[in-house]
Order: C-alpha cells, then structure tokens, then sequence
C-alpha cells in the first residue's frame, strides 16, 4: 500500500508543475535544419556561419508566426554554441540550453513595443561596451524594432555602423516601412515569407503523427489554409482542433471550428446564385447560417471559389494546386464552361465592394442576403460585347433561354 502510494505521488505532482506546452512552443526549431519554408534565409545563414561572414547586424522581417524571433535565437544558439560557430548548435551545452531557457547572460532579448525610448537605448550602448560574461559574442534581440522613438532609432545609430567586435545585432518586426532606412542600411536584411500551404500541411501532419493525434487529410489542408502562411497561427488552430476533437481531427469538426462552408454546399449556391433563382438561393444561404456558417466566411470562400472558376476557365491547370476533390471539380468545369469572363468578372467585383458593405453592416447576415440578391439580378445580364454584337432584346432573349 505505502509503496504504491509513493509511486503515484511523483506522477501526480510532476504534471501542474510542467503543465501543457502548445504546439507552437513544444515543436521551436532551435536549430537551421528545423526553419520549414524559408530556404533561402536558411542557406545564406548556414555558409555566412560556416565561412565566418556573417554581419554585426540583421533586420527579420515578415508576417507573424514566420519565424522572426525563431530565427534570432537560432542565430544566438548557433553563434553562442560552445561547438561552434556553427549552423547545427548541439542543444545540450550551457550556451544553448540557457538561451533555450530564456537565462543567458550574453543574450538580450528587448521588447521594443514595452522599451521604446532613448534612455533604453543608451543602456544597450553603455552595456555593449563590456565583454560577453560567459558566451562568444553578446547579442541584442530587438523584437518589434519599427516601435523604437526617432531619437532612440538615432541614438543606436553610432553603435550599430561601428560596434565592438563581441557585440550582434538582430532586429525583427512586422512593419519595416517604419524602420528609419539609415538603420535599414546598417543591417543585412532578411524577407520572410509566407509559408506555402502545402509545405505546412505536411509539417502538421508529421506533427500529429508525433502527438499520436488521428486526422484526415482534408482536415489539415483545411487548417493550412486558414493559417495565411503563418505556423504559429496554423499550430494554435490545429492545438485547438486536437483539443475539440479528443485528438480526432476530422474534416467536419475543423469545418465547424473555423465557421467554413461545406464546399459542395457552397458550390451549389455558386450555381443556383448564378441561374438568378432568388428564393432557392435564400434557402440555400440561410441553410448554411444555421449549419455554422459566418457570413464573412462564406463570402470569402465565394471570392475564392469565383477566382477559382475564373482560373477554371481560362485553362483547368491553373487551378490544379486548389485543394478539391475531383467530383468538386467536375462541379466547377461545368460552371467555368456556362459562364463568360465578363460575368464572372462582375461577380468578383460585386463580392468585393460587398464584402466592405458587410463589415460596417449592423447586421451582416441580412447584409450577405441582399448582396446575394444583388447577384442573382445582375449575374444573368448580358456583357457590353453581347448588347454590341445583337442588340439589347436578343441578347436578353439569349439570356433567359
């Protein structure tokens, strides 16, 4: 009895003391080999370590959830690493697990957003004029970089085109039109883009088969596409999606999770909407609203789905990169083959001013609804080039027939 009692103790008491890691923390590249999507950054980053060419300053630049500080600390690691310089830092040294653990003397991380004025700033300049205590190099990560005052941008300019020899410069930021560009020609800059939605849907896959997580593929594209090229953003909705759906990440539930459309569903409104059969496509409309739908959401993916057709028409492989099923994409063949360029030109313009309309609108469900009927009155009419070549009544007489 004493002795089991003993054994559950440890377990018990160790889970609230490490608690839950999310995805986006648990899975941190620490180092180059693990950065996804950003190969050019890697392989220039990867030879200036290797041949020792790298500069005393960088500017990371891109959307969230791309790998900014990710990045920095990489740099850091590899920098500070007590086997290197070198592009794959070991993970295990004093160098690489205190900057891991967020306690490394010689690594100072600054959020620009919370330390925005000169005096901050003189601190740096004033504490980079000492040696690195325990590392190679000292080095300032500077996050959020663009939220820097003009007189603290000016104060760090002496330091950052002649630094001491042990001190690094690594600034990131979302917004790089704010950065002074006489600090912009002090740095090596990096671009990161956004990540490619296959690319990260064969990175969560291979996550979930680590989480033991069970998933269908749909689901993870679906996911993918949601993140906008953001890992982050797609690690936060596929912890969310994991977390709702007991580790079962099914088609249906992410659908629900992100207030999607079936996209059968929503390929048959495309069509009714388009044949101009006004009550069919109320009903059809208000049946995905009480399905989950958001009104946004649905507009969106009719945006998506017209360019779609659009690509359909001009030639079919442009569109071989949509994820869809192949009965999905008979459906919109046939559309692409009953509708003009100009119809569906008008349709994409229609859709855009109203998805504006729809984010002023008190009430955008109602908004959605009479943009639709909007569409269903104009969809049908004939194009400047039809009224030219027959005449106003024929062509309408065409239309109807």
């Amino acid at each position: 009895m004493t002795n089991t009692a003993l054994k559950i103790i440890p377990e018990t008491s160790t889970v609230p003391a490490e608690g839950y890691r999310v995805l986006a923390r648990k899975y941190r590249p620490i180092k180059l080999s693990e950065v996804i999507g950003q190969d050019f950054l890697v392989e220039t980053l990867r030879r200036g370590i290797e041949g020792n060419r790298l500069g005393h300053a960088f500017i990371l630049t891109g959307i969230r959830g791309t790998g900014k500080t990710t990045t920095a600390r990489i740099i850091a690691r590899s920098l500070n690493c007590e086997n290197g310089p070198t592009p794959e830092p070991c993970g295990v040294c004093g160098s690489c697990t205190s900057i891991s653990q967020d306690h490394a003397l010689d690594v100072i991380e600054i959020d620009a957003a919370s330390r925005t004025g000169i005096d901050d700033i003189r601190e740096i300049i004033e504490a980079s004029r000492y040696k690195a205590v325990a590392a190679r190099y000292k080095i300032y990560i500077i996050d959020e970089v663009h939220m820097l005052s003009k007189s603290a941008f000016n104060a760090l300019l002496k330091t950052l085109e002649e630094p001491p020899a042990h001190v690094k410069f690594i600034f990131a930021t979302t917004e790089i039109h704010k950065v002074p560009a006489t600090i912009l020609s002090r740095c090596v800059r990096f671009d990161l883009k956004r990540i490619e939605s296959a690319t990260l849907t064969d990175y969560f896959q291979e996550l979930c088969e680590k989480e033991s997580v069970t998933y269908e593929e749909e689901a993870i594209r679906l996911i993918a596409k949601a993140a906008e090229g953001s890992v982050r953003d797609g690690l936060s909705l596929l912890d969310q999606a994991i977390t709702y759906g007991s580790s079962n990440v099914t088609t249906a539930q992410v659908r629900e999770m992100l207030g999607l459309s079936d996209q059968g569903a929503l390929l048959d409104l495309f069509h009714v909407m388009m044949e101009g059969n006004i009550k069919e496509v109320l009903e059809k409309l208000r049946q995905l609203y009480q399905e989950g739908a958001e009104g946004l959401r649905v507009l969106e993916e009719l945006l998506d789905l017209t360019h779609w057709v659009q690509c359909l028409k001009i030639s079919p492989e442009l569109a071989q990169d949509i994820e869809i099923t192949a009965e999905k994409r008979q459906k919109g063949l046939e559309l692409a083959a009953s509708l003009s360029l100009p119809t569906l030109t008008r349709v994409w313009q229609i859709l855009l001013k109203g998805f504006e309309e729809m984010k002023r609108a008190p009430c955008p469900q109602k908004a959605l609804e009479v943009l639709v009927i909007r569409l269903t009155h104009l969809a049908p009419l004939p194009s400047l080039a039809e009224l030219l070549e027959g005449g106003v009544e024929s062509s309408l007489e065409k239309k109807k027939s």
